[in-house]
Order: C-alpha cells, then sequence, then structure tokens
C-alpha cells in the first residue's frame, strides 16, 4: 500500500458537501441527517436533485455520480464529502477516481461505501472514515439509538495532534492485544475487491468486518473465502461488528459461533458485537489506514487521522 495521505482536518464552520453515491437518500431523514450536522457546528452542501435521484436502485447514472464525486473531490469550497447513504452502486464509480491521487479529502461513510474507500486506500493510500451517513446515523441524532457516537466522529475528523482510545461496545471473542494498520469495512464489499488490482491488502492489519442480514452460512462462506484467499493469514487482529438481521434458525449455529469456529483458531484478538456499521447503537467512527492497537475490547488509534 502507499504511504498514508491524511485529509485536512474539518472544522466549525467547514462545508461539507453531501452525495448519494450509491442508492437514494430519503428527502426527511436527508433532511433531519442536515439539520444534525448543522447543530454540530457544519455546513451541508447538496444538491437535492442529485441526492434524491432515483433511476432503478441508483441515484441516478453512473455517470452522473461519477460526475458529481469528482467535482466534489476538486471542489475547494468544502473540507469533506460526507455520504447520504449506502445501498448499492458504488462500485460503478471506481473509474472516476483514477485521477484521485491528489490532495486528500474527507470520505465518511459505510456499507456500500467501502468500495470507494479501499479503492482509494489501496490505489492512492489515502485514510478514510467508517462512520454515519447524513440519512444512515446523523439523521437519528448524537448518541442516540440508530443515531452516531458523537465523540469518536470528532475524535476522528478534527484530532491533528494525539491518538485517542475508544470502547468497542464489544464482547471479546478471542482475548489478547495486537497492533497493525486499521483496515476493512463492509464484509462483502471487501470480499467483492478479490481478483481486482484494488485488492485489499490485510497483511499486519487489524480488520475490520461487518454486515447486515446475512444467513450465517453466508457468512460462513465469505470469512472462508477471504481465508483460502490468503486475507487473514497475516492479519494481526479482528475486530466483529453486530450482524443485525443474521440470526439463525432454532437449533443451528449463529453467526458468533460461525466466527469462534472459523477465526478462533488463528490465535489473534477478536472482538464480536462491535458498534460499528450497520448497528442499532450509536456507531463509532473508525479512521482506516492509521496505526491502531486492540485490546481484548478497546481499541486504540494510535495516530491523528487528520492534519
Amino acid at each position: 500500500m502507499p504511504a498514508p495521505l491524511k485529509p485536512p482536518a474539518l472544522r466549525p464552520g467547514d462545508a461539507v458537501r453531501i452525495l448519494s453515491l450509491a442508492s437514494p437518500g430519503e428527502e426527511s431523514r436527508v433532511e433531519a441527517g442536515c439539520k444534525e450536522l448543522a447543530r454540530l457546528g457544519y455546513v451541508p452542501k447538496l444538491d437535492r436533485e442529485q441526492v434524491l435521484a432515483r433511476d432503478s436502485f441508483f441515484a441516478g447514472s453512473a455517470a452522473d455520480r461519477g460526475q458529481a464525486l469528482a467535482k466534489a473531490l476538486a471542489e475547494p469550497e468544502t473540507r469533506a464529502i460526507f455520504c447520504a447513504r449506502g445501498g448499492y452502486g458504488s462500485n460503478y464509480l471506481l473509474e472516476a477516481l483514477s485521477s484521485a491521487h491528489g490532495s486528500p479529502k474527507i470520505l465518511l461513510g459505510y456499507s456500500d461505501v467501502t468500495s470507494l474507500q479501499i479503492f482509494l486506500g489501496q490505489k492512492f493510500g489515502w485514510v478514510a472514515f467508517y462512520g454515519p451517513m447524513v440519512a444512515s446515523g446523523f439523521d437519528h441524532g448524537a448518541n442516540s439509538p440508530k443515531g452516531y457516537d458523537r465523540d469518536s466522529l470528532l475524535h476522528a475528523l478534527a484530532e491533528t495532534k494525539t491518538g485517542w482510545s475508544l470502547d468497542l461496545r464489544a464482547e471479546s471473542l478471542v482475548p489478547g492485544s495486537a497492533e497493525g494498520i486499521l483496515l476493512g469495512g463492509c464484509l462483502t464489499l471487501v470480499q467483492s475487491t478479490l481478483g481486482t488490482p484494488w485488492e485489499l491488502e490485510t497483511t499486519d492489519s487489524i480488520l475490520l468486518l461487518e454486515d447486515c442480514n446475512l444467513k450465517p452460512y453466508q457468512l460462513d462462506r465469505a470469512l472462508m473465502h477471504l481465508k483460502h484467499a490468503g486475507k487473514l493469514r497475516d492479519v494481526r487482529g479482528i475486530i466483529l461488528g453486530d450482524f443485525p438481521g443474521c440470526d439463525a434458525p432454532d437449533g443451528s449455529e449463529t453467526v458468533k459461533d460461525v466466527a469462534r469456529r472459523i477465526l478462533e483458531p488463528l490465535r489473534i484478538p477478536v472482538a464480536f458485537g462491535a458498534a460499528i456499521g450497520h448497528t442499532d447503537r450509536p456507531m463509532l467512527t473508525l479512521p482506516l489506514g492509521v496505526r491502531a492497537r486492540l485490546s481484548d475490547t478497546r481499541l486504540e488509534i494510535l495516530e491523528p487521522a487528520v492534519l
């Protein structure tokens, strides 16, 4: 991977560009999220036609979304790009990022946005931010169910001098401590990078994996795919999310059982049930591409993620 490129910090009064890069946002939730951003002191900027556009399950055509992203990356008047929501379609925009090797900008989102975050990290070394979106987190407010964790957000986007630590609100599936580069995202999107030129390089990483609405056997298959592809061989530690909507039929293995069976033999620390990505709890914001230390269920970010 290239050396990490950290974006400028976000300060109160800074403008942030709101984009729908996958599926369209719901108008009432976008409005609620923008009001929350204003309460944080940011100035949301959005083209309502772009954010609310509908073309099948996409937020407009790939060409239009790619053009909006390229413009947002280049515009000097905004300091960050906050995604409106996930859904599906970010993978259509990777060609639009081929010239994104200039000055990095904060890109905040989760779920389908994983495709963009991994591409930017693998190709150009950009530090990205796995956290709430305007209509999927910010709309529910700070420290609220289905909302976002305010402290971790502000540390990730604004701390320029030191690292920080946070409680993952998880349980220790395999206890221990390990240090590495924090990488990953939505499990099925991480898996989809395999065989591409931007395949996620997981050596010496603390690997973040979360998802939703998978059957336990589908989680098993995805983890085994990563294992067979060598992506778990030199990982230092693993952080797993809540995996909501992944309930097992009565009497069968749960997703936690699957994770323990596959990951315990790796003999590395594994935390299960962190409040990241798809979760009904206040969502943590984690910077991807920086050094971190996992100690049971506590994560230390060992360096600032922004400049």
